[in-house]
């Protein structure tokens, strides 16, 4: 993995840092646009007597973030610590043209029937910006995804069949992709400028004040001391740690570099163990309460309370955790790996020193299922009691001062510019489906090339998402997935939040899938093993992540979708369908398994799972679960039988 391709929130490379004036302009920019965040959620601007459209504050963030990228990071992608002449011409143009932007917006929408050149100035300048911006930061992946539907909006009209368009010329082209609210500034800009921002403070101010090292301190004192204690320490660890940074590259990068090493030593491969690590910090964006930035996009695309988002993720995701928990446990004891040596925390003792960082958990808990408060105002209010609480209390020396807390707006802010720069280019992609067509089109091709086969277009979209999510940020890849695949899901009959939900999943298995992982390949880097090698160890320990989106689109009550009865029963059978298939996959329980066995546990588990698509009752799959159960309490008895004649 490169820099350029480290682009989730929270990802900033922290080599070369800014020297001189330089710094200290990144600074003042990236603080102001953290400030300009809280004081937008907080309506300052209505509180002084004044309106403010939406789109001006985000042609204002939008300004601050290309700036900051110019002035950061060089033609390469990677950062460097003064910006050459034409850099810094760039980021000049590009804060006082958006500046102008945000200040007479209300004058150019007016006039925007009539195509000013002052709006062609903003789109074009908009456009180039942002596209040399995510071929820097995004990699030439999304930069020639989102180039070709540029290209395709200037030819459209001669394309041939069903995806032909509308004519458009390149004027009206940027004009309407670079200013129009339909295009860059539209939702997905929205929620990472106005919520994804303000869960990043929450974020940093977390780590800041030590959260951290207590989240990784207490997956240690929970399962370090069972036998393989150091996976599991990843795997709790990783859950937690990725669940509030939303960022799988960035989570091994920073959780990875103590886990992947106590990993080894305890005795697992270099494969496995980075492949472990992968699983788990993928995992994180899957994985309620904040589960990342592609959540709240979810949540406005579906025009729905991101509330209900996270409690449709929450089974899913408590099963994914729950198959690479179990494989990680098997192989342990298959290989005789214990404890590790410095496992000495315990429960009591961390939670004794850092008690207070479960309190912003708390609050935002209550705000967003019990007050039923908007993601931002939950953040907020988070935001606010991990303040106060890390300033009141430390963790390991670790405390919240007035220098920590300016430097949490500065890094906020610059870890933000990456994710700006993404959801801008994603608004482009939705502004040519939305001016050509091609977005109605798209989904009447793949719908009747599929026929009726709900199967055959679930395999089709599942290959689809994980090809396009290949070396791609999580909100890009769930934005494109979102306008290109689940609108032909939903046609077919799939309910909209399983078809959004199946999507992002298998986006983010493209985190694991070689041959581009890029969570698998950061934790080779880390583990000093084949990438390769690392991915596909990566999709066998993740295994359950490719089956379980097909499990909840056939079974909606794996998402809360019926009555509580019949959510225990989905939920049962598909945790022991998973965990069949998982002790086949590991060769191990209570001994070694031979080949018929392991057959055997994956072909009842695999029956178990309740996959409408095979056409079996509910009672075939309890059947096959009740099978499964058996046959594993009956080695379990019989091997421990074995063992105790033995010794006696």
């Amino acid at each position: 993995m490169n820099a350029d391709q480290s682009v989730e929130a929270g990802a900033v490379p922290a080599e070369a840092p800014p020297a001189g004036a330089t710094a200290w302009a990144i600074s003042l920019l990236a603080t102001v646009m953290v400030l300009a965040c809280i004081g937008y959620n907080l309506e300052l601007h209505t509180r002084l007597g004044f309106a403010l459209l939406r789109q001006q504050y985000m042609a204002l963030q939008l300004g601050l973030a290309l700036s900051i990228a110019f002035l950061r990071f060089g033609p390469t992608g990677r950062p460097v610590r003064r910006p050459n002449i034409v850099d810094l011409s760039i980021a000049a143009i590009c804060l006082g043209v958006l500046a102008y932007a945000a200040l007479d917006f209300v004058w150019l929408l007016q006039e925007q029937f009539y195509r000013p050149w002052q709006i062609t100035l903003v789109g074009t300048v908009v456009v180039l910006a942002v596209m040399e911006g995510i071929r820097r930061r995004a990699g030439v992946m999304l930069f020639g995804i989102v180039a070709i539907f540029l290209v395709y909006a200037l030819v459209a009209d001669r394309v041939p069949g069903r995806l032909v368009g509308q004519e458009l010329s390149p004027q009206r082209l940027v004009d309407y992709v670079g200013f129009d609210s339909s295009a860059v500034f539209s939702s997905p800009l929205a929620v990472g400028t106005i919520t994804v921002l303000l869960f990043v403070f929450f974020g940093q101010l977390l780590f800041a004040a030590g959260g951290g090292a207590f989240f990784t301190d207490l997956a240690m004192a929970a399962t370090g001391r069972t036998r393989g204690g150091s996976a599991k320490i990843a795997v709790v660890g990783s859950a937690m740690f990725g669940s509030i940074s939303g960022s799988a590259v960035s989570n091994v990068a920073t959780t990875g570099v103590i886990t992947i090493p106590l990993m080894q030593r305890g005795g697992y491969s270099r494969e496995d163990a980075g492949g472990i690590e992968a699983v788990a910090s993928t995992g994180g964006q899957l994985t309620p309460p904040i589960m990342g930035a592609a959540a709240f996009l979810m949540a406005e695309f579906l025009d729905i309370p991101y509330a209900t988002v996270a409690a449709a993720a929450l089974i899913p995701a408590v099963l994914y955790y729950l198959a690479a928990f179990l494989q990680v446990d098997l192989i342990a004891a298959r290989d005789a790996i214990a404890a590790p040596e410095d496992a000495n925390l315990t429960v009591r003792r961390v939670l004794a020193e850092g008690w207070h960082f479960l309190i912003p958990f708390g609050v935002l808990l209550y705000a967003l299922f019990g007050l039923r408060s908007d993601p931002e105002d939950a953040a907020l209010m988070a935001a606010v009691a991990i303040a106060l609480a890390g300033a009141i209390r430390g963790y390991r020396g670790t405390r919240l001062t007035p220098r920590t807390f300016g430097r949490v707006f500065v890094e906020t802010g610059t870890s933000m510019v990456d994710l700006i720069l993404v959801v801008a280019a994603a608004g482009f992609v939705i502004g040519v489906l939305n001016v050509t067509g091609l977005g109605f089109a798209l989904t009447l091709v793949l719908v009747d090339a599929v026929g009726s086969s709900l199967t055959l277009l679930l395999l089709i979209s599942a290959v689809v998402c994980i090809i396009l999510g290949m070396g791609m940020p999580t909100s890009g890849v769930y934005v494109l997935l979102a306008s290109l695949v689940a609108p032909s899901l939903v046609e077919a009959g799939v309910e909209p939040i399983a078809a959004h939900l199946f999507i992002l999943y298998f986006g983010m298995m493209s985190m694991i899938t070689p041959p581009v992982a890029l969570a698998a390949f950061a934790a080779a880097a880390i583990s000093k093993a084949g990438a390769v090698a690392t991915g596909l160890a990566a999709m066998r320990i993740g295994w359950a992540a490719f089956v379980l989106p097909f499990a909840f689109v056939a079974t909606p009550e794996l998402l809360f979708s019926g009555s509580g009865t019949e959510v225990a029963v989905a939920t049962a059978l598909t945790a022991i369908g998973v965990g069949g298939v998982t002790v086949g996959i590991s060769a191990y329980w209570g001994g070694a398994l031979n080949l018929v066995l392991r057959l055997v546990f994956v072909a009842l588990g695999a029956v178990a799972l309740p996959l409408g698509f095979t056409g079996l009752s509910t009672t075939t799959h309890g059947i096959a679960a009740a099978a499964t159960l058996a046959l594993a309490l009956a080695l379990l008895v019989m091997r421990r039988g074995a063992r105790t004649d033995q010794t006696t």
